[in-house]
């Protein structure tokens, strides 16, 4: 038997239990209006001012204690009402005259007395339970509820025919609660119930079982009785009530809720339910009183399928571990799940067992459970979950003897792997193993069944998997999640591999060929995983991209980046690096490429255009004007001192003394000469710079000797720099002997755009053209300048 036939069986008294509520619950939820929840608010009565389409009233735990047919005739549409948990003492039905599509009633844990009948609506969920009937509320108008499923009733008495008007409905559940039943001890009352396929009985829970009604049941399948108070003297009162119940042919399932007993009593209500035809038995929340002693126990010829018990509890402490593990560990069933109880060993059947599955979870088992049983021949499923194993390699060596096992789980346990793993001996037929939740390692690759099909290692200790791991040709499912894996395991030692879980590790670069190397996987989980968002992910997205959405889970909303910060919680769908910046050959060209044409750049300008005297002459500028940021305000707003500043060269200086300054100083023209206004201690670059700024005009006299002059050519520049945004006229060029365009150098390019877009005056030869040329320049200077003293012109 499988590992899912075992989980089936054991919640089948579940699935008994809840088919009715399932269906009747779900139903209504997908054909809701509205669904109002006023639980737990203190209310007394119906709201008024509730929608009028509300399909779904939720006013458990309140405090109504009256319900009338105007509280609801203003919800037509009203399908589920649940009133459990109030106050309401009396129940008139025709409180839901104007309610007919009313199907889910709960009206459980109330003060109900009495019920007064009248035509009702089509009930499929009544529930009247826990209330203070004194005999059952059944009306013969109950009789029309065609399609009522679940009935809940409460009742102190009994008679025969009480049920008498629901005989004919094909009941799915009935709850029947005997809290306040009074057991009449001269005669036994009877109660006959047709139909139902589960019967659910509660008992009072502080009371020691005294029920005395025979009651039988047509067609049972599933029988719950809980709040069960056993001893030696009372346990054949219960024995009797079972006579009738257990009966029936069809009952499957029998479930045992909050019993109290001695062991002795729970051997003999074991041993009564041996021939009887009930397959699965459940116990749950069973408490053994008083003292444990060794019980005889015939096991004969049984219909019994599978026991199961939850959360035992021991109030024995001094007792025959013999005694109580033998009863168990030789029952003749299919299977056997004990689990939530103080149990830390299990005994070894003496005989060839029957048992196919076995459950011990959450118990106290230690390595040494079945070491060196060889009766558990049968034995398909083992679960050993929350225990106390901690050595991997007794796991295995445990196994060796179970020669049909193919599921093994022992998850939640303290396991852990050795270097000496690798001797580990499983039984050859495992299939299904799960490890998850133990503190495993790498080396627990080196101690698996050969033939495993599906693994499960989540949230253990793995950092990677080692090459040298020993080929699972057969292995197809692999869990590894919540681990420290690194990379994405390769599938060489996995040729076999179709479902790989990888996610909550520490991958942040997946191998980018991953989907060409485990093209058998079909299902691969790796989300919720610190991706780092770089080039090295490009290729793994875009391999991703191609591959089917079936393929790999979870895409694209469980995978996103979370480095760098600035892309974390980017999708890696959305992520995309430049081909440049991820391409090492190519940025390196590129960057070659880019630095040649910088450097052919640089080397031009060098060459053709004197970069290096420009920027040598900017960084002096550059210098000069902070230093004139810390002159008093006062001193920058300076009245201007000349009318021109003349710059030529020195070889000029003949012409200049001359001519020039005699004609423009006979006309009261002030002229600033470098030789005798520049001012001593001061740079050259700072005197340019003054004498400029404390002229009207600035006057260069070009000649053959200027173009070959550097400072010439700085004064033009910077002369252009600082006049030219007051207008053109601001420099006067005299051309004072001709010069060829070729003749000036190419870093002189300033000069060259002056002369070929300027006009400039040209001092002729002929003396009778001199005057022209001098009216000329004395016209340009039309502006007074203020009273000097020498002082001033000199400073």
């Amino acid at each position: 038997m499988t590992q899912d036939q075992g989980l089936t069986v054991g919640n089948f008294h579940r699935v008994c239990i809840m088919t009715f509520m399932v269906g009747t619950v779900i139903q209504v939820s997908s054909e809701r209006g509205f669904a109002i929840d006023l639980s737990k608010r203190n209310l007394t009565q119906v709201p008024k001012d509730l929608p009028p389409r509300t399909t779904v009233l939720d006013m458990s735990q309140n405090s109504i204690a009256e319900l009338q047919m105007a509280d609801l005739s203003s919800f037509p549409a009203l399908k589920v009402l649940k009133l459990s948990h109030n106050r309401i003492q009396r129940l008139d039905l025709n409180a839901f005259k104007f309610n007919p599509d009313l199907e889910y009633l709960d009206l459980s844990h109330n003060h109900l007395r009495n019920v007064s009948c009248s035509p009702v609506v089509s009930f499929k969920h009544l529930d009247l339970s826990f209330n203070d009937f004194d005999a059952l509320p059944i009306c013969r108008e109950f009789g029309n509820l065609t399609q009522l499923s679940f009935l809940g009733l409460s009742a102190r008495k009994f008679r025969q025919s009480d049920l008498l008007p629901t005989a004919h409905l094909q009941l799915r559940y009935l709850l029947l609660d005997l809290g306040g039943y009074h057991a009449k001890e001269t005669e036994a009352e009877s109660l006959q119930i047709l139909n139902t396929k589960t019967l659910h009985i509660v008992f009072h829970s502080r009371s020691l079982f005294s029920v005395h009604v025979n009651i039988s049941v047509n067609t049972l399948g599933c029988l719950q009785l809980t709040n069960i108070r056993l001893n030696d003297d009372n346990c054949h009162v219960f024995t009797n009530f079972l006579l009738h119940l257990t009966r029936g042919p069809s009952l499957l399932n029998f479930t045992l809720n909050h019993v109290e007993t001695t062991w002795k009593c729970l051997v003999r209500l074991f041993q009564f339910l041996w021939p009887q035809p009930v397959e699965y038995l459940n116990m749950y929340n069973l408490t053994i009183i008083e003292s444990i002693d060794e019980e005889d126990f015939t096991y004969s010829d049984t219909s019994l399928k599978a026991l199961k018990i939850e959360h035992i509890t021991n109030r024995v402490f001094i007792f025959s571990q013999t005694a109580l593990y033998t009863v168990f560990s030789e029952m003749n069933i299919l299977m056997l799940t004990i689990s939530d109880s103080p149990f830390f060993h299990m005994l070894c059947p003496q005989v060839p067992s029957t048992f196919t599955f076995l459950n011990f979870t959450q118990n106290v088992f230690t390595d040494s459970v079945f070491q060196n049983c060889s009766t558990l021949v049968r034995l398909e499923t083992l679960i050993l979950q929350k225990n106390g194993l901690q050595s991997l390699f007794k796991v295995s060596h445990m196994t060796k003897t179970m020669p049909s096992l193919e599921t093994l789980d022992v998850s939640r346990n303290s396991l852990v792997s050795h270097t000496h793993e690798d001797m580990c001996t499983w039984a050859e037929t495992i299939v299904a193993l799960n490890l998850s939740s133990n503190m495993l390692t790498d080396s627990v690759f080196r101690c698996l069944p050969p033939k495993v099909k599906v693994l499960d290692l989540r949230n253990n200790r793995i950092a990677s998997i080692p090459k040298d791991v020993a080929r699972l040709e057969a292995l197809q499912e692999l869990n590894v999640a919540f681990n420290s894996l690194a990379d994405l395991p390769a599938c060489g030692a996995f040729s076999s591999l179709s479902v790989l879980i990888v996610d909550h590790n520490s991958v942040s670069h997946p191998s980018a060929d991953f989907f060409q190397t485990c093209h058998h996987v079909t299902s691969l989980r790796a989300g919720d995983n610190p991706f780092q968002c770089t080039c090295e992910l490009r290729e793994f997205i875009r391999n991703a991209g191609q591959v089917s959405s079936g393929v790999l889970d979870g895409w694209p909303e469980a995978y996103t980046c979370d480095h760098p910060e600035g892309h974390r919680g980017t999708p890696l769908k959305d992520f995309h690096a430049s081909p440049l910046s991820c391409n090492i050959t190519l940025l390196i060209v590129t960057i070659g490429a880019t630095a040649l044409v910088s450097a052919a750049a640089v080397a031009f300008l060098c060459v053709h255009l004197d970069l290096p005297w420009y920027l040598r002459m900017v960084c002096q500028w550059t210098q000069t004007r902070r230093r004139a940021r810390h002159v008093p305000l006062e001193e920058l707003q300076r009245e201007l001192r000349f009318h021109a500043f003349v710059s030529y060269s020195e070889r000029d200086s003949a012409w200049v003394k001359s001519e020039l300054l005699p004609h423009l100083e006979k006309e009261g023209i002030r002229i600033c000469l470098h030789e005798r206004n520049f001012v001593p201690g001061k740079s050259i670059v700072e005197n340019i710079i003054s004498c400029i700024e404390k002229s009207y005009k600035a006057i260069f006299v070009l000649s053959p000797h200027f173009v070959q002059s550097d400072w010439c050519h700085y004064e033009l520049y910077f002369a252009h720099h600082n006049l030219f945004h007051e207008g053109s006229d601001n420099l006067i060029l005299i051309l004072l002997e001709p010069i060829s365009p070729n003749s000036i150098p190419s870093k002189y390019h300033k000069l060259k755009a002056f002369m070929a877009r300027r006009t400039y005056l040209q001092w002729p030869t002929e003396k009778s053209k001199h005057a022209l040329f001098w009216a000329n320049i004395s016209a340009a200077f039309n502006t007074k300048l203020p009273c000097v003293t020498e002082t001033d012109v000199k400073t």
